[in-house]
């Protein structure tokens, strides 16, 4: 089950102007499941995105980053699930550009104009004959109300969709924006998200979306593990489709710009943690704060190998106190000079160790007491600078381990 979190009611996602969403059942991997999506572009939509950086990328990576810069003006996306095209080789691409050419005929596109997605089972070839034949339903499906299908859609391991939405003004106009995103395992984009998407129909300058979706995606799906494993297929995209009438934003250090930036990076955080509320068995969301680190980096490090050790991951999940395997995790982290003596470390508000040990009022009970709840926070403090960094993460299960021991059958 996942951690306090609920599917989406479709009431509450709002249409974003110049964007309409399609699902269809094409039997990609397994027959009657919402498993082809496409996303349709108004004219004059800005597209940007970032994407993985395992070098064994997937094909429709591959695509999506020449059809963006070759900068014709993204009119639609291909989603499938049940199949990543990825370790796919020469096939591979040439079905994924395959699957542009049969979108861009159906709507009288150039197929620099689509951009093609996939998720699913690495190293089979993608049945890009039933992708084709799905993709007339889906265009006849399209609707801007249909974000809740769409995410829905776009889903493999995950037990719900993830979408939410916020709406907000600039210079007192009324802006949407909403997003949806997939993935429960095979988590720490080391980018972005598995798959995720976010679409606003707020006036922003082109040229200021790409740098404002890498740090969007830096401040949230760049904070995320599940299993420490970085996808071939990450990619998370930010459309924007200019449709609200207020002045243009051209500096997102302007208040408006603030405004606009605050407003998609709480979509794109509530996204990033429903990957973590949902991941494969997990039972306990976790917040790791790491502060007095020298710089934004160290922080991350020590957060980071906090949550993805397999040993403290497993005594969470057992609400095991055994706390010294997060200061061995602090010690590997990988900072050379650190000095245990300036390490303190706390669970929620109960503190575990000054000064690199023990606390001499720490009692086990309350350790305990803190790890049966469905929401922990574990803050180490340093000792050596002024600088912090935040990673949101799980538990590690027997599910897990039961989910992808199965993944394929």
């Amino acid at each position: 089950m996942p951690v306090n979190l609920l599917p989406p009611d479709p009431a509450d996602l709002l249409p974003v102007a110049g964007v309409r969403l399609g699902i269809a059942q094409a039997g990609v991997r397994k027959a009657n499941r919402k498993d082809l999506t496409v996303l349709l572009l108004d004219e004059g939509t800005s597209v940007e995105g970032v994407f993985t950086r395992n070098r064994f990328c997937a094909a429709p990576v591959q695509v999506c980053r020449a059809h963006l810069a070759a900068a014709a003006g993204i009119r639609a996306l291909v989603i499938n699930t049940g199949n990543a095209n990825a370790g796919t080789g020469a096939r591979g691409l040439a079905d994924a550009l395959a699957t542009c050419d049969a979108m861009a005929r159906l709507l009288k596109l150039k197929p620099t104009q689509v951009l093609p997605f996939s998720t699913g089972v690495i190293m089979e070839p993608l049945p890009v004959d039933r992708i084709v034949a799905g993709l007339p339903q889906a265009l006849a499906d399209a609707d801007e109300a249909n974000w809740a299908q769409a995410a829905e859609g776009i889903m493999t391991t995950d037990t719900l969709p993830k979408a939410f939405s916020k709406r907000f003004e600039i210079a007192g106009v009324t802006v949407n924006v909403t997003g949806m995103s997939k993935g429960a395992g095979m988590i720490r984009p080391n980018m972005a998200t598995m798959l995720g998407f976010m679409a606003t129909d707020a006036n922003i300058a082109p040229e200021l979306l790409q740098a404002l979706t890498i740090e969007l995606a830096d401040a949230s799906f760049n904070r995320i593990t599940i299993d420490g494993d970085t996808s071939t297929n990450d990619s998370f995209i930010v459309m924007a489709t200019h449709k609200a009438v207020h002045p243009q934003i051209t500096s997102l250090s302007s208040a408006e710009g603030q405004v606009l930036k605050a407003a998609l990076l709480n979509v794109a955080e509530q996204l990033a943690h429903a990957i973590v509320r949902d991941g494969e068995g997990a039972t306990k969301f976790i917040t790791i704060q790491v502060a007095g680190g020298k710089t934004n980096e160290e922080c991350r490090k020590v957060a980071y190998a906090i949550a993805h050790s397999p040993l403290v991951k497993t005594a969470f999940f057992a609400s095991d106190p055994n706390l010294g395997r997060i200061l061995a995790a602090v010690g590997y982290a990988g900072i050379e000079d650190l000095d245990p003596s300036t390490i303190d470390l706390f669970l929620d508000e109960v503190q575990v160790v000054i000064q690199g040990g023990r606390h001499p009022d720490y009692k086990e009970e309350e350790g305990q007491r803190v790890m049966k709840k469905s929401e922990i926070s574990v803050r180490v403090l340093l000792g050596r600078g002024s600088c912090s960094d935040t990673v949101w993460t799980c538990d590690l299960s027997h599910d897990y381990v039961s989910i992808n021991a199965d993944y394929r059958s």
